[in-house]
């Protein structure tokens, strides 16, 4: 999966910073849980990772001087919600094939 330049820089920082990857690891699980499907709940995780970008531009290096360089304009954080469902949840069951075996009558 390819994240784009802002989506890898607020991946990077959560993975460096202890408290902040919990902190996700937890909200993820939480998003999840509470979705009706995990289309949902990247939906719902996309704009929880925009206010938290939001808010870190305003406080927290590196993201200040990225504020400042670009300015900070809404963009999506759906790979990264993506990524983020498949890496720290544990893997679904494979769904059984539908339909009887081929050649069956």
């Amino acid at each position: 999966m390819s994240l784009n330049r802002t989506e890898q820089l607020l991946f990077d920082y959560v993975q460096k910073n202890p408290d902040e990857r919990h902190h996700w690891q937890e909200k993820v699980r939480a998003l999840a849980k509470t979705a009706p499907d995990g289309h949902r709940a990247a939906v719902l995780l996309d704009a929880e990772l925009w206010r938290y970008f939001e808010e870190r531009s305003r406080v927290a290096q590196p993201f200040l001087d990225l504020a400042r360089r670009d300015g900070v304009c809404r963009i999506s954080f759906r790979n990264l919600a993506e990524y983020l469902l498949r890496v720290w949840l544990p893997a679904r069951p494979k769904r059984p094939a539908t339909g009887g075996s081929p050649g069956a009558n």
